[in-house]
């Protein structure tokens, strides 16, 4: 392996050509998801959607030095971070849980973004109580047929994958008798119903399944042990697997004092408001101190010290911090923040306006703050119950 020097040099010079300024975070107003997928994939192509996966999946191969270089130049130039279910929470689920065929056959595709997975765990009768799910699959031959729904799908309507929690058998004991299976979405017996957001978006849906078939060499872990895959999964989600990804997300936030500059000005009356002006700088505080945390537990993880507990302080405290962001956000821009059509108000104005909204939802998927401080107290604080 290169050294890393001669590696940061290679890696500098790569993103001069690969990552165009206009795709670069802070330098663009709203990119294009076209833009954004090529972008993706000239990353998977290099190995460096996943720089910590074995190549022979499509990773990069780099020990946690040379994931630490790629990580601070992309940084540096703010390339947007790849993402999304199959790298941040399927991937790591299967390179942990998956038989080698099941790697070979599912994580390159995803490194490549050539495939989108959405993840099929709340149903319209089991969201925080998720052992409640009662969507079957039944053995036919060598597939699973799959009938149920499933609701707060996230990206279902462009997904080409879905990784689910089925129940396979229906007399076991409520948390027994799941298993996780991945199927795919383009094929008959599944209907995918949008559902609108109070944002206008519809990137969430619900997902009829009626008939849906599923390989049974697709279940991941062994049939009827589905829940011990699923909590490890929704560890991966709230945080643990990817603590880099928050770092850089906080790296590349554009943050209040930019916000400030950009629509009143320094000299501009709110700001000053020395209580506005304590609440933005005790945000920026925040939000540093957060992206340190996630930054010291990204090389924790690489040595295979994280504490799993790290999930769900992550979750509670991003999302919590998220939120807050909006609201002085909507303080700062007063009216000028209440823009829904584009009449009167610029694109980057709708856009706060759209996200203040979506943010609303942040402490509730993933697990809600409620279910977050409960784990806190009872796993970290050792709280008797």
């Amino acid at each position: 392996m290169a050294t890393l020097d001669s590696f940061r040099d290679e890696v500098r010079s790569w993103l001069a050509e690969h990552c165009a300024e206009e795709v670069r975070v802070g330098t663009r107003d709203r990119l294009s998801r076209s833009a954004f997928d090529g972008w993706l994939r000239e990353l998977g192509t290099r190995g460096w959607a996943a720089p910590g996966w074995p190549t022979e999946y499509g990773g990069g191969g780099l020990d946690r030095e040379h994931q630490a270089v790629l990580a601070e130049e992309m940084r540096t130039i703010r390339a947007p971070a790849p993402g999304g279910f199959g790298l941040n929470m399927l991937g790591p689920t299967l390179l942990e849980l998956g038989t080698d065929e099941q790697k070979q056959r599912h994580l390159p595709p995803i490194c490549r973004h050539e495939t989108i997975w959405c993840q099929g765990y709340s149903e319209p009768g089991a969201g925080s109580d998720l052992a409640g799910l009662q969507t079957r699959a039944v053995r036919d031959g060598d597939e699973y047929v799959v009938t149920g729904q499933k609701i707060w799908t996230t990206g279902a309507p462009h997904a080409d994958w879905m990784f689910c929690l089925v129940r396979t058998d229906p007399d076991a004991p409520k948390h027994e008798g799941i298993s996780f299976l991945l199927f795919p979405m383009k094929q008959p017996g599944v209907e995918v119903a949008p559902i609108r957001l109070i944002d206008g978006s519809e990137h969430f849906a619900q997902v009829f399944l009626d008939g849906a078939r599923a390989r049974a060499d697709d279940v991941i872990g062994p049939v009827n042990g589905g829940w011990t895959v699923a909590k490890r999964l929704l560890q991966h989600e709230r945080g643990v697997s990817n603590p880099e990804g928050r770092a850089a997300g906080a790296a590349q936030r554009k943050g209040l004092i930019d916000l400030a500059r950009e629509q009143l000005g320094m000299h501009e009356g709110k700001l000053a408001d020395p209580a506005l002006r304590e609440r933005i700088a005790q945000h920026e505080l925040d939000a540093q101190a957060f992206g340190l945390t996630m930054r010291r537990a990204a090389e924790e993880a690489r040595a295979g010290q994280v504490e799993r507990q790290i999930a769900s302080m992550s979750k509670f405290y991003w999302s919590e911090l998220g939120k807050r962001e909006q609201d002085l956000a909507m303080q700062l821009l007063g009216s000028r923040g209440l823009g829904w059509s584009g009449e009167g108000f610029d694109g980057s104005e709708l856009a706060r306006t759209r996200k203040w909204l979506i943010t609303r939802a942040d402490s509730i998927w993933g697990g809600t703050s409620e279910i977050q401080r409960n784990i806190i107290a009872k796993r970290v604080l050792m709280i008797p119950e």
